[in-house]
Parts: C-alpha cells; structure tokens; sequence
C-alpha cells in the first residue's frame, strides 16, 4: 500500500504544473445518481498517453429504508491510455480515504443482497488499487466513461447495535479482560463502478 500511496503521490505532484494548460473535464457518474448518490470527478489530460483524475463520491443518506447509508470516499487517480488520452481504454491507479456510518451487507440468503439487521459501523477507511476503463468522445465537448476499480481497504470502525449501544467485543472475543470498542479489517472490494458523462471545461493551449 505504502508504495502504491508514494507513487501515485509523486506522479500527482509531478503533474500539477501542467494543469493550468491541460485538457479538463468535468462529470457526473449517471449509474450512481439513480440511487441517488452524487460521484462527480474532474479528469486533466496531462501527457499524450496519460490523465490525473480526482473525484469524489457521497450518500447523503442517514436512513434508507430503515438502514444507515451514509458514506464518503475521495480519490485521486492515475490513468494510462492505450490510445490516447480521455480515448479508448486504459488502466489506472488510484489511493484515498472514505468515512462511513452503515449497516454492514452481506451475499447470503440465496445470493441476495441483504443487510445485518441490527449491526451498523462508524469509522473510517485508507484505499489503494487498481482498475479498467474506457472511454468515447461524443462531439467536439462531451465524452463517455466506463469505468470499474477494485480496492483493498483498510477500515477502522466502532460497531453499534440496533439500539445504538456500542459492541464492546466487536470481533466475538468475549473472553478479553478488557472490551476492545474498535474494530479493524481489510476487504478487497469495487471502490467504484459506473457509466459518467463529461464535459470539457479546459482545452489545451496553443501556441501562438
């Protein structure tokens, strides 16, 4: 993780001076605001081949449908284009933080989707991982991205019960002399999917 944090760091660094002059667009992923959650990001095209991304992605909601959806995440993103860049498909890295107050959901039950019933976790996260995508201008300012990654997760978080009670043996160890009140785990998981449209606010300088 730590290596994958430094260069990604260096290479985000190193790019910052050509942001002022480098193709830029802004989106809006339009698979996640069906459900009403907001994931905009802003792409500079910063070599022939590459782009540095930042977005950010929010659930506003504290309830829904009687369970806890309330999470952040802000990444920053390092893209290689086959083709070219912000055209045809590439790979990327990514590392950011997240915060989170959910009821935890589990494959079970016939491979449904389902919720803890009375089982929710506050705390926080670091992620670093990798992912695909593709993309296509539609018109001289718009463009279409497709995009997956998949993250580990680093997650330290306090668990509550239903009634809002703090587990204090998080981890079923009941036998501690002392509860332990702060969980931790590392999971594998898509940090972000989606279909985003964008729209070019910067365009390159020429010379003159």
């Amino acid at each position: 993780m730590k290596a994958i944090l430094k260069i990604l760091f260096v290479v985000m660094l190193a790019a910052v001076p050509t942001f002022a002059s480098a193709q830029a667009y802004v989106k809006l992923n339009a698979l996640y605001a069906t459900v009403g959650v907001l994931n905009p990001s802003v792409e500079f095209a910063v070599s022939n081949h590459s782009s540095v991304a930042f977005d950010g992605t929010l659930s506003p909601w504290r309830s829904w449908n009687g369970k806890r959806s309330l999470f952040g995440i802000v990444l920053g993103e390092y893209r290689y284009y086959f083709k070219e860049a912000t055209s045809g498909w590439y790979v990327s890295a990514n590392a950011g933080m997240a915060f989170f107050n959910i009821h935890r959901f589990q494959l079970f039950e016939g491979g449904k989707l389902i919720s803890r019933q009375n089982d929710y976790g506050k705390g926080f996260s670091v992620a670093a991982g990798v992912g695909v995508g593709w993309e296509r201008h539609l018109g001289e300012r718009w463009l279409v991205d497709v995009f997956l990654s998949v993250d580990n997760m680093w997650s330290w978080y306090n668990r509550y019960s239903g009634d809002g009670s703090i587990n204090m043996h998080p981890n079923g160890h009941e036998g501690y002399l002392k509860p332990d009140p702060f969980n931790g785990s590392v999971e594998t998981m898509p940090i972000k999917f989606g279909v985003s449209f964008g729209y070019r606010i910067m365009k390159p300088r020429t010379s003159k």
